[in-house]
């Protein structure tokens, strides 16, 4: 069961907040913190201890807008602990999603807060820390997901899921086995951030996973990729490099 801290300098918000996680049968315990101070000085008390008690945090729900130091703030002095507790940011403001992807939140939950919804970042925080025996949330498959609004509601997708990138100017979009989401985010940024999970571009519009790829097609000149049911096309500038990519994987081979 989770062990939860909840931060917001609202006091109704955050009564409302601690009040639907209590009635969660997942929630160990929740308190609440009015403002970022409180909450770093209970974080870090937890740490210490690294109590395996009620007194230590598993997940720590964010407010981003509060005085002094923000959720934002709070998220990145996390990011430098050793163990630090799952980050999720409850929030008014779509604005920042990708800051949380970048802080590495498990998941951006909007205001007013849905019981659906905050039920659903429940069951996703809870299979996370009880995924191993010794939570990790530093190197959890959680901490690699990208933010996507489905239906006027932001949604965290696993990179591994990701098929291949298509650009759109300053967005892009993300093609999965399930379906495509657009992103406010540059196909050049992603293929920086992206480079060392084996993602690779093979043409100003493309960006690929390496290990999706089932086959490398030469004809007539040509150079393309088939991903699944999708052909793309290879620019002359990339077709050397990405040959030799695939021939240096395991099975590697062209036709």
């Amino acid at each position: 069961m989770l062990r939860v801290l909840a931060v917001d300098d609202e006091e109704p918000a955050l009564e409302e907040l601690l009040y639907l996680l209590r009635a969660d049968p997942r929630v160990r315990t929740a308190e609440g913190a009015g403002d970022a101070t409180a909450a770093l000085r209970r974080i870090g008390r937890a740490l210490e201890t690294g109590s395996d008690g009620d007194d230590g945090i598993d997940v720590v729900f964010l407010d981003i807008h509060m005085p002094g130091l923000t959720g934002l703030d709070v998220a990145r002095l996390l990011a430098g602990f050793a163990r630090p507790p799952f980050v999720v940011f409850v929030t008014a403001h779509e604005g920042f999603a990708l800051q949380a992807f970048d802080l590495k939140a498990v998941d951006y939950v909007l205001k007013p807060v849905r019981r659906e919804r905050l039920a659903e970042a429940v069951r996703r925080l809870h299979e996370l820390v009880h995924a191993t025996t010794v939570p990790t949330p530093a190197v959890t498959p959680a901490a690699e997901q990208i933010p996507v609004e489905l239906g006027g509601v932001t949604r965290f997708v696993p990179v591994e899921d990701v098929v291949y990138v298509e650009a759109h100017g300053d967005y892009a979009r993300l093609h999965t086995d399930h379906g495509s989401h657009l992103v406010r985010i540059p196909i050049s940024a992603l293929e920086e951030r992206w480079a060392a999970r084996g993602f690779v571009r093979i043409h100003r519009s493309h960006l690929v996973a390496l290990a999706r790829i089932d086959e490398l097609r030469l004809e007539g000149g040509a150079t393309s990729v088939r991903l699944g049911d999708t052909d793309l096309a290879v620019s002359r500038r990339h077709a050397r490099h990405l040959r030799d990519l695939l021939m240096r994987r395991p099975g590697g081979r062209s036709t």
